[in-house]
């Protein structure tokens, strides 16, 4: 046995344990969430081929950040793998919001369960500059959940949030104008 024997099986024995219990939380928080619903599935017409009316504007890259419990942006939504960062494509449709994530299942967002959209630094460990993440505040069944969203490019952001801001309030008696683009809110 050679000199750094024990601290290289020390340091394995570290790192197994460390890993076992990030594993052993994410089961307990996956059992704590059980009775979060499943989100939305994308309408289907006949064939099974996704019914989505035209883009509301440009589609726009980016990364899907996690879902969290509104309001508790450290409150990671566990269930139906809704906390689970990747890349994805969010489009706008009239029935509602698709983030098309790269390695794990869609998130349809619909028109009516649409509570609100602005601007926010982080949620769940990925934070940036300031007021560059979406938040896109909605309702899944008795929930009232927040999903994240990281376009590539900084300059589309203020075009995606007022288009979804007035998607949420396309179906409601309030004609109120999404706020104006002004140089704090850029």
């Amino acid at each position: 046995m050679g000199e750094y024997t024990g601290a290289i099986l020390g340091t394995l024995a570290v790192i197994v344990l460390v890993v076992a219990l990030i594993l052993l939380g994410w089961r307990n928080r996956l059992r704590r969430q059980s009775d979060v619903p499943a989100p939305p599935r994308i309408p289907l017409d006949a064939a099974g081929d996704p019914e989505l009316g035209d883009f509301i504007g440009e589609p726009a890259q980016g990364v899907y950040v996690c879902t969290t419990t509104a309001g508790d942006w450290l409150d990671r939504i566990a269930a139906h793998r809704l906390g689970i960062r990747t890349n994805a494509d969010l489009s706008i449709h009239p029935e509602g919001v698709l983030l098309a994530r790269h390695g794990a299942p869609d998130v349809f967002i619909p028109a009516a369960a649409i509570t609100g959209a602005s601007r926010s630094s982080g949620m769940a460990g990925k934070f940036v500059e300031k007021d560059g993440l979406l938040v896109i505040g909605w309702m899944l069944g008795t929930e009232a959940v927040d999903t994240g969203f990281r376009p590539r490019y900084h300059a589309e952001l203020p075009g995606i949030l007022a288009r979804i801001a007035a998607l949420g309030t396309a179906g409601t008696d309030n004609n109120e104008e999404p706020p104006a683009e002004t140089k704090e809110n850029q």
